[in-house]
């Protein structure tokens, strides 16, 4: 029978619960235990599929072809485990699924409420990654702040589940503020105490006590917050800032936060194995040079949106023993005339997936100044989109070509839609009928820059798009000089282009940093960022200061 720990947060949001699970998770992983993750948030959306990344940050997708929330990515990076759709679940779609039992009249009759139905729902959800997974240990977080009264059914949930299980089953790690206030030169406890007192009102007492805080928590302060919050004063563990997210598993693992918990769980500490997350982050700390990657996108007034593109470039940068800085440019405002002084000081440029006419135009224009200026270049979902409308307007002839997806959008007649729905889609009325969601096969074309950074013929990439590069102009880009260096297994759909006099333009169909890793960073991005460092490097670059 897996064990089970639930994570919550207090006080205020953005505390960093997602990255406290995950470090506990990597930390209980590296001791030979099977770990696997979840996150159950509070929001009404059934998933945050249809959020805009304004609200919520990027959408994770998972190899199954789940929505899901994007501390996914944390967990995945963190672990290093694919997850799936039983990994994250919403009040929303707890309710779908109740709504939808009562009216096929499961419910005999019965009035449908909170308590027993939902909770119970809830914790059906608990139970069934558990099964699916095989897991020892499952990590649940749950979304949201103590107080707010959209989570309670899922600490209502959390609190029956640990009552039905066995002593030492379960376990509740609390994250919470520890602030520091410059005008009495000291850390103050009171948040914590008010945030475990309504933890504790709702009939949940915590196992652990998180304290996120800038400062170092002195021992009398520690002592002071097991006291009022009765936990163990071992039990209070100080998770002061870090330079970068990954050092905090090391950080919580000096103060033997993971033995502890196995302590707790009744499950033995075996020997852990550290030795490549300590070279990550040994490696980390020795840079010895840094690269401007622009990202060219429509979100970029929030970097949540673009979260595991900024992780990804950061793999590949300490892959190579360089910094990535990472300079989010909006599409929208990327005209023509002012592309060169916004690129230019650019080693690579990056144009990231999304939905919509905005700031498409911007894309092409940075695709077309990477390829005529012979900086890397990186292509994914809808940047492989502005890849082939750019090269099939100024390379191919077909003026004005652009993707059907707009078709209602531009101010003239689509003559080349270079990029269009498949006659099979067409058809479908419901949109998300027709989208490609999760891990699909690619061919890669033999002497590619695509086959070399893999080193292999066959991958998978997640996906998550509707509209493709449409094959009836296919022969015509290819004659004007487009690689074609991956195609799905049948050949129907291109996958991956790329340009063979350039030191290195590729796109990709699917979202490759999905599936980076500290300790693996992604072949694409890491082949984007050695191109990136050597054009840095070379003498006789073009790059401007």
């Amino acid at each position: 029978m897996a064990k089970h720990i639930f994570v919550t947060g207090g006080v205020v949001s953005s505390l960093g619960k997602g990255i406290t699970a995950a470090s506990l998770g990597q930390l209980l992983k590296a001791r030979g235990y099977k770990v696997t993750m979840q996150k159950a948030d509070p929001y009404l959306n059934v998933d945050p599929g249809t959020m805009s990344p304004f609200q919520h940050g990027e959408v994770f997708v998972t190899d199954d072809g789940h929505e899901g929330d994007l501390d996914l990515g944390h967990y995945e990076r963190f672990i290093d485990e694919s997850l799936s759709r039983e990994s994250n679940f919403t009040a929303g779609s707890i309710y779908q699924s109740l709504i939808s039992r009562e009216r096929r009249g499961d419910f005999l009759g019965g009035t449908v409420q909170v308590i027993p139905h939902m909770t119970n729902a809830i914790k059906d959800r608990l139970t069934r990654i558990a099964d699916q997974s095989n897991a020892d240990i499952v990590i649940t977080e749950i979304g949201g702040t103590i107080g707010d009264i959209e989570s309670l059914p899922f600490i209502e949930a959390a609190r029956q589940f640990k009552m039905s299980k066995p002593l030492g089953d379960v376990l509740f790690v609390h994250v919470t503020l520890v602030p520091y206030i410059p005008a009495a030169h000291e850390v103050k406890t009171k948040p914590t105490q008010h945030s475990v007192k309504e933890l504790r009102s709702i009939g949940v007492q915590p196992d652990f006590i998180v304290c996120r805080s800038d400062h170092d928590l002195p021992d009398k302060v520690r002592e002071k917050i097991a006291l009022f919050c009765d936990v163990r004063v071992e039990n209070v563990i100080n998770c002061i800032d870090a330079a970068s997210i990954y050092q905090v598993p090391l950080n919580l693992y000096a103060q033997d936060f993971d033995v502890k918990v196995l302590k707790a769980l009744l499950l033995e500490p075996a020997d852990i194995d550290l030795r490549d997350w300590k070279t990550y982050i040994n490696k980390m700390n020795k840079l010895k040079g840094e690269v401007d990657i622009a990202v060219v996108g429509k979100y970029v007034s929030l970097p949540d949106a673009y979260l595991s593109i900024i992780e990804a470039l950061g793999h590949a940068g300490v892959f190579h023993g360089h910094k990535v800085n990472v300079h989010l440019v909006d599409g929208e405002t990327l005209k023509e005339d002012g592309v060169e002084k916004v690129l230019a000081p650019m080693d690579g440029i990056l144009v990231p997936g999304g939905f919509g006419i905005r700031a498409f135009e911007g894309k092409i224009a940075a695709v077309r100044y990477a390829r005529e200026n012979q900086v890397p270049f990186l292509g994914i979902c809808l940047g492989l989109h502005a890849a082939v409308c750019e090269f099939a307007r100024n390379v191919a002839g077909m003026t004005n070509a652009n993707s059907a997806e707009f078709e209602n959008e531009v101010p003239y007649e689509l003559e080349y839609p270079v990029i269009d729905l498949m006659p099979e889609q067409e058809d479908i009325d419901d949109l998300g009928g027709t989208m490609r969601l999760g891990a699909y096969p690619c061919k890669v074309a033999d002497k590619t820059r695509a086959l070399a950074a893999y080193g292999e013929p066959i991958i998978y990439e997640r996906h998550r798009h509707r509209y493709e590069v449409n094959n009836t102009f296919r022969e015509r880009l290819v004659e004007a000089g487009l690689v074609i260096s991956g195609l799905s297994p049948d050949a129907r759909l291109v996958e991956m282009i790329e340009l063979a006099d350039h030191p290195w333009f590729v796109a990709s169909q699917g979202h490759p940093e999905f599936k980076s890793r500290p300790t693996r960073p992604h072949p694409l991005f890491r082949e984007l960022v050695r191109a990136s460092v050597a054009r840095r490097e070379r003498p006789d670059t073009a790059r401007k200061a």
